[in-house]
Order: structure tokens, then C-alpha cells, then sequence
């Protein structure tokens, strides 16, 4: 117990500090795979610490080791992604974003500023472990293709491959200092569906002179609702939702076609392959059979996200260590979508959640929204836990 309650006074002792670097980079957001400036930062405060970054990974990708004793017995990495959204900030701070319509409205400073100050700890206490830490800062989390498939693809994981790999996520509902943890399938697939619906425009006082593309796509957008009440299979969990419709007519005018944006998400590979043919089948008949035809482009975004059962348990476990089993939460299912899902589906993962509510505060507002803010003592909490899995999952047998 005398390593965890160091780890413990550590995270404590340097919350402050801890707190400086989240709201430098809150700052100063940059968008997805322009993170120059947040890659620079983290570079110099890794060798701060006193390590040897490797820089320029998948673009502006960072990653460093902190070795322990022993240090090719085990390897466990973290990760942190580094990327802001395109929001114009609506809070009231200090620290408001300086970057006038790009804003860390997801908790990217607070997953960026929690693994630098786990690192700081981790390299503290580097004599009370054996094996290496692989420290993962990546670019482009809210982007398709994914800063983390990019990474993988530059062999972040490898050299030393890491036997599992830790990354934490705010979550807004829950309230700070508790986390939670959900073993097995946990996030969605993610794809993003374009339909182009052309039809023949014209006057709309003589539609029998036209071919309607907003007709047809009313009735392609009635009909694909049943690739999920009807072909899905009720033990599967999928959402299809179209959030964007432009259709440039007027009262009298039927314009010549219809544009449509929406996405697709799932928590079976199978299902989902399967789903996106019966999509462009449905709407391609349709469309034809009234006369017009259908443009259907749907771009393949990220694999759903599985935490492997084992090593979430375990790591679970150390949290109940760490924190107290009342703070510990089991979570549901979650049908958004992460890019660490492509870690997952690499090397034995954990995803888990960090509380950031504050309600007394008045901290409540949902991520990707312009009043998104956390209760910073959670950051206590995101450098000192995840120093903590490590050190634990790293003695694990």
C-alpha cells in the first residue's frame, strides 16, 4: 500500500500544475491533425521530466517510455488524444479558448494534461515497478480516418509492442471523483452516410413535368428506418440517424436534387457490413422505381470499441484500491463512437471514464457543446488513477 498512497500525495502535490497545463492548452485548441503548437507543448514537458520523446508520429503524434526495473518484462501504454472541435466557445473563464471558433469541448486538454501528469509520477516512482511505460499523445481523435489508426499504422505499437493499452475519456454525467468501468463491448461503430437524391426540377405548379427528388427521398428516408426496426436484430444496438437534409427549391420551385448527411452505428461488424448494403440497395430502388436516381457514398469511420474483459476487471479492481468501491460505476453501453476502438481491436484495452459533473458548481453542460467546462479537481483523479493502473497492471502476473 505504500506505493499507491505515494502515487496518491503525487497526484495531490502536483495537481496544481496539473491544472496549468489543462488550461494552456484549453487555451490554445487546435483542430484535429493541426495540433503543432499542443505537440509542442507536450514534447517539452515530457522532457521536463526527463524523457526522450519521439515526435512527428502520424503527423503531430507524440510518444515516450518511461522505462522502470526490468524494463522489457511487461510493457503497458496510455493514451491521450490531443484534438479540439470546431465550437465557438460559450463560457465565461479565464482560460477561454484564445483560437476564436475552435474549442476543447470534448475533455482532449483534460485527457492530454491527466497522461502528462500521470508521466510526471510514473517517472517519480519508476523505481517501485518493473517493466515500461509507452506514453501515447495522439493527433486527430474527432477526424475519419482516426489519429489512432494513423498511429498504428507508423507502428506505434510496437517497439516494445505493449501487452494492453489504458485510455480514459471524460464523461459530464458523472460526478467528479468517481470513474467508470464497463467490460466487453462498450462504443459504437461509427460510419457517415452522403445520399445525393437527383431527380428533374422545374415549376412546382407542374409536377407531372418533373421527377421530385424530394419525394424520392422522403421515401428513402422512411424506408432505410427499417434496416434497424426491421433487419437489425434486436440484440444488436444500432442507431441510424440523418441530422443534415438541403433540398435549394423555393414554394414554387422543385429543385433538381436533394443532399442528405446522416450516420450509421453499431456494436457487430457483420451487422454493420450487412446493414450498409441494404442502405444503398433500398435507396437505389427506390429512387429509380420514381423516376430519378441516388448517389449513396458512405465513408467507413471507426470500428466499435471493445474493452477486454480480463484486464478491465483487473484494472477496475485497482480503481476500488484506488478510490473506494463507491466511487467506482458500472457503465452501459455508450452508442457514440472512439477511435481508440482501433487500439482495441489491436491489443488487450481498457476505456474507462472519468466524472468531471459538478452540479453545485453548475458544471453540467454535455461534451461538444460551447459551455462544456469540468470541475478541475477530476484532474487529481485522471493524472493519479492512471498512474496507479499502471503501476498495477505492470506487477500483475
Amino acid at each position: 500500500m505504500e506505493l499507491i498512497n505515494k502515487i496518491k500525495d503525487l497526484a495531490k502535490q502536483n495537481l496544481e500544475e496539473t491544472i496549468q497545463n489543462r488550461r494552456h492548452l484549453h487555451e490554445n485548441p487546435e483542430l484535429s491533425f493541426e495540433e503543432y503548437k499542443t505537440s509542442k507543448f507536450v514534447v517539452d514537458k515530457l522532457k521536463s521530466f526527463g524523457l526522450e520523446p519521439t515526435e512527428g508520429v502520424a503527423g503531430t503524434g507524440v510518444v515516450a517510455l518511461i522505462k522502470g526495473k526490468n524494463p522489457e518484462s511487461k510493457v503497458v501504454a496510455l493514451r491521450a488524444d490531443m484534438d479540439a472541435l470546431p465550437i465557438i466557445e460559450a463560457n465565461d473563464i479565464p482560460y477561454k479558448s484564445k483560437n476564436e471558433g475552435v474549442m476543447h469541448a470534448c475533455g482532449h486538454d483534460v485527457h492530454t494534461s491527466s497522461l502528462l501528469g500521470a508521466a510526471k509520477i510514473l517517472t517519480e516512482v519508476k523505481e517501485g515497478f518493473e517493466g515500461t511505460v509507452k506514453l501515447i499523445f495522439q493527433p486527430g481523435e474527432e477526424k475519419i480516418p482516426g489519429g489512432a489508426s494513423l498511429m498504428i499504422k507508423d507502428g506505434v505499437l510496437e517497439n516494445p509492442k505493449p501487452g494492453g493499452i489504458i485510455g480514459q475519456h471524460v464523461m459530464p454525467l458523472l460526478p467528479v471523483g468517481t470513474v467508470g468501468f464497463r467490460e466487453g463491448m462498450y462504443m459504437a461503430s461509427a460510419d457517415e452516410i452522403y445520399i445525393t437524391v437527383k431527380g428533374k426540377g422545374g415549376h412546382a405548379a407542374m409536377p407531372e413535368n418533373l421527377v421530385d427528388p424530394i419525394l424520392i427521398t422522403s421515401h428513402i428516408l422512411v424506408a432505410l428506418q427499417q434496416i434497424v426496426s426491421r433487419n437489425a436484430s434486436p440484440k444488436i444496438p444500432s442507431v441510424l440517424s440523418f441530422g443534415k437534409l438541403r433540398a435549394d427549391g423555393a414554394t414554387n420551385i422543385i429543385p433538381n436534387e436533394v443532399k442528405v448527411e446522416g450516420t450509421f452505428r453499431t456494436l457487430n461488424e457483420e451487422w454493420r457490413a450487412e446493414a450498409k448494403k441494404r442502405m444503398v440497395s433500398i435507396a437505389t430502388g427506390i429512387a429509380e422505381g420514381m423516376g430519378g436516381s441516388v448517389d449513396f457514398d458512405i465513408k467507413h469511420g471507426y470500428p466499435y470499441l471493445t474493452n477486454h474483459p480480463e484486464l478491465t476487471r483487473k484494472l477496475k479492481g485497482a480503481a476500488i484500491d484506488f478510490m473506494g468501491r463507491k466511487n467506482v460505476i458500472d457503465l452501459d453501453i455508450w452508442m457514440a463512437a472512439e477511435d481508440f476502438s482501433f487500439f482495441s481491436q489491436q491489443v488487450d484495452a481498457c476505456f474507462y471514464r472519468l466524472g468531471t459533473r459538478n452540479e453545485a458548481k453548475g458544471i453540467t453542460s454535455g461534451v461538444h457543446t460551447p459551455t462544456f467546462n469540468i470541475d478541475e479537481n477530476a484532474l487529481e483523479t485522471g493524472a493519479g488513477l492512471m498512474a496507479w493502473l499502471t503501476v498495477a497492471e505492470l506487477r500483475a502476473n
